[in-house]
């Protein structure tokens, strides 16, 4: 079975989760350019400054985690998906309550076409964080991918229900990008919505997300 890689969907989640991560990760004594730098949006500075943390000796476990999961993210954008593993790895034994970490390595399992391994992961990550939209859509790809299409449909209605708007006009552009959708990109989830997304999932080809950067002005 081959599983196409869908890099937009991975670059589309680095700014909202860098977000999430400096809200609430970064303690005070850990602030430094190396701080800014791991969170940069630039993926050769995160490597470098999520390095420079990883490295240091007076930071504490929480935080050590967060920048071996963002060097795993730049690592990945990269297309070094095997390499961007062991630092999730990592990250989760520092972190084994991490449901980001572990929904990031399953999307890396998922693109490298280890479906069940992927599966394992996600469905750990929602465990810890069953209201977190992209972990039910990387379970929903990841059943889509084994053929699993009604399960998989049942994921991406549940990610549009938690993600709002935005996610729905995202599937929107993915939609009407594959062919199968005509209406208006308004994050309004519709029939003529839903008729197209069951389509979508009957493949294993189908990607209800856009395959490029096409649609980034209707997520603003």
């Amino acid at each position: 079975m081959t599983v196409y890689p869908r890099q937009n969907r991975h670059r589309l989640l680095v700014a909202i989760l860098t977000g999430v991560l400096l809200a609430y990760a970064m303690p005070a004594r850990a602030a430094s350019t190396s701080t800014s730098e791991c969170f940069s949006q630039s993926n050769e500075r995160r490597i470098a400054g999520c390095t420079e943390l990883i490295e240091n000796p007076n930071i504490d476990a929480g935080t050590r985690s967060l920048a071996y999961s963002m060097r795993a993210l730049a690592l990945s954008l990269k297309g070094k998906l095997e390499e961007s593993l062991p630092d999730y790895d990592r990250a989760i034994e520092l972190d084994p309550a991490s449901a980001m970490s572990f929904n990031n390595r399953a999307w890396v399992k998922y693109k490298l076409n280890r479906l069940e391994d992927g599966l394992e992961d996600v469905e750990r990550s929602l465990m810890l964080g069953p209201a977190s939209p992209h972990a039910h859509d990387t379970r929903a790809h990841i059943r889509q991918a084994l053929g699993e299409g009604r399960p998989a449909l049942r994921d991406y209605e549940r990610a549009m229900r938690l993600g709002g708007e935005s996610l729905v006009r995202l599937y929107q552009c993915g939609l009407e990008a594959a062919g199968l959708y005509k209406g208006p990109i308004d994050g309004l989830y519709t029939r003529d919505v839903r008729r197209a997304l069951e389509a979508c999932v009957d493949t294993t080809e189908c990607d209800p997300l856009p395959p490029d950067e096409e649609c980034r002005a209707a997520m603003s």
